[in-house]
C-alpha cells in the first residue's frame, strides 16, 4: 500500500537525516490522517492516497508561481524540489493520446453526442483512468471532442 510505503520512506529519511523529504513526508503524512479521520477509516486506500498527494501538488505549483511573481526564487526553488518529491509517489502519468484513447471508448460506449453529455462521459473516464491525468487536462480534452463533430 502506498500509504506503508510513505510510511517507510519517512523512517528512512529521518535516519538519514534528510531534512527535506522528512518534513515533507510528515506533512504528508500529517494530511493523511486527517484525511482518513475524515473518512472515518483507520487507514486510507491508494485512490484516497493519491487524491491528498494531487492536492499538495496542486498547493506547491501554487505556491511556485507566488514566489515566482515576488522575486523569491530562493523558496520557489524549495518549493520544486518537495514537488519532486511528492510526484515520485504518484503512478505513471497517462500520455495524451492514451487519454484520447480512453476519451473515444467512452464515447462510444456512453453513446454520447455533444456537450450536454459531458458530465457522463467524465464520470466514465475519471473512472477509468483513477489518478493517472490531471483532471483539467481530462476535461479540456473531453470537451474538445465533444464540441468537435467526428
Amino acid at each position: 500500500m502506498l500509504e506503508e510505503k510513505i510510511f517507510n520512506d519517512y523512517k528512512e529519511a529521518m535516519k538519514n537525516k534528510d531534512t527535506l523529504k522528512s518534513s515533507v513526508l510528515s506533512f504528508l503524512r500529517a494530511s493523511l490522517m486527517n484525511a482518513a479521520i475524515e473518512k472515518k477509516k483507520k487507514s486510507l486506500l491508494d485512490f484516497d492516497v493519491i487524491t491528498v498527494i494531487r492536492r499538495q501538488i496542486k498547493e506547491r505549483q501554487d505556491s511556485i508561481e507566488q514566489f515566482q511573481k515576488g522575486n523569491r526564487q530562493d523558496l520557489a526553488d524549495k518549493e520544486s524540489k518537495e514537488l519532486e518529491i511528492l510526484k515520485s509517489y504518484l503512478p505513471a502519468e497517462l500520455s495524451s493520446d492514451e487519454i484520447k484513447k480512453i476519451i473515444e471508448e467512452t464515447i462510444l460506449s456512453t453513446g454520447a453526442s455533444g456537450i450536454k453529455d459531458m458530465g457522463k462521459v467524465m464520470r466514465e473516464v475519471t473512472a477509468k483512468i483513477a489518478g493517472r491525468a490531471d483532471g483539467k487536462l481530462v476535461s479540456d480534452l473531453v470537451r474538445d471532442r465533444l464540441t468537435k463533430p467526428l
